[in-house]
């Protein structure tokens, strides 16, 4: 019997992460989600992902001024965004600019590819505004510098944290169509840039990360409370998906929903949130578990990531087309990390396929 979609197969051993479907649990290289979230930085998680996979050791003391100095670094490209790249979205122009960075397996094209990212996206979204892109400030942390090239002002340190938060909650998750896009391109030594591009483009595809911009066009629509559940049932039964629910991997609630939402407390206590926005996810979300418990009892559903990273990246203000941009920067770690894992094993990954077409006829 085929198995397309490779269910259950094992591709890879790794020591990066593990995500237990059945108990709804995330491990991130022997550390819990529930711990990293709220206590790791951006820049925490990278050390520990890539720790003993480059060619020179990742000092977590270290890593902030080395990340800073390459997004100064790589800024210098940000001057190839021309007519042309700035008429594509937003994603495929920042993985042209990707594309333009020198490939290697080194310490240094890992830095600049977790920088490169960080930079181009608030970039191009200035330039397709009109307005000029902001340089890198060395004096920021990863998190801290991207909403600053975005929006031209300090952050806060509430903004920061949440970012933070989302950036650490997306680093890695097993081996999923990105991740294991990297992993097969690296086993054919082709370097840690063209392993990244072949992720990003992985990432592009909508069954892979393009849901939390649909989860606020569904709020939109609902656009009351007290609409929630009837506006529900009808997309129900018109066969519609619902934005935001549901999991391949998950039996049980998403973890990493969890984190998301209480990574969101702190902007709402600050005021930097729209209250009302919140108070009707929430009720979309009852409404919707209620609904699908009811309709579908044999079938788990819960709230997934994309739910509630929705909400926190648009209380960070950033636009619904720069959402999967936005994912590509913080799991560019775990591609980079699943790169050099994969190299090392030194193996090519090379499945077979059962044939199923005719046959010659015989003479």
């Amino acid at each position: 019997m085929s198995n397309n979609g490779l269910e259950d197969v094992v591709a890879a051993e790794t020591s990066l992460s593990e995500v237990d479907g059945q108990a709804g649990r995330l491990i991130i290289r022997g550390q819990s989600l529930d711990h990293l979230v709220g206590h790791a930085t951006y820049e925490d998680v990278a050390a520990l992902l890539l720790d003993d996979l480059l060619d020179r050791p990742v000092n977590p003391h270290e890593i902030k001024a080395q990340l800073a100095q390459a997004r100064v670094g790589v800024f210098a490209h940000v001057e190839a965004l021309d007519e042309t790249l700035l008429r594509l979205p937003p994603f495929d122009a920042m993985r042209a600019l990707v594309a333009r960075l020198a490939d290697g397996e080194d310490f240094d094209t890992a830095l600049s590819l977790l920088a490169a990212p960080a930079v181009f996206l608030p970039a191009v979204l200035r330039l397709q505004k009109g307005q000029s892109p902001l340089p890198p400030n060395p004096g920021l942390s990863q998190s801290g510098d991207i909403l600053a090239m975005l929006h031209g002002t300090m952050p806060s340190r509430e903004q920061i944290a949440a970012l933070d938060a989302y950036l650490v909650t997306i680093s890695d998750h097993g081996l999923n169509a990105s991740t294991f896009a990297s992993r097969v391109v690296a086993s054919t030594k082709a370097g840690l840039v063209s392993s990244v591009l072949a992720a990003i483009s992985a990432l592009k595809g909508p069954l892979h990360g393009g849901a939390p911009g649909p989860v606020l066009d569904m709020l939109d629509a609902i656009g009351s409370q007290k609409n929630a559940r009837p506006w529900l049932e009808a997309a129900l039964e018109r066969g519609d998906r619902l934005m935001g629910f549901g999991h391949r991997i998950y039996r049980v609630r998403d973890p990493r929903a969890d984190a998301l939402k209480s990574a969101i407390a702190p902007l709402i206590a600050a005021g930097q949130v729209d209250r009302d926005r919140i108070s009707l996810a929430e009720a979309v979300e009852t409404a919707a578990l209620t609904i699908l418990k009811e309709r579908k009892p044999a079938r788990p559903l819960d709230v997934n990531v994309e739910f509630y990273t929705a909400l926190l990246l648009d209380a960070l203000k950033f636009p619904r087309q720069a959402f999967t941009g936005i994912f590509a920067i913080g799991r560019t770690i775990g591609w980079i990390a699943h790169a050099r894992e994969q190299a090392q094993q030194g193996r090519l990954i090379r499945p077979r396929s059962v044939y199923v077409g005719p046959m010659p006829e015989a003479a």
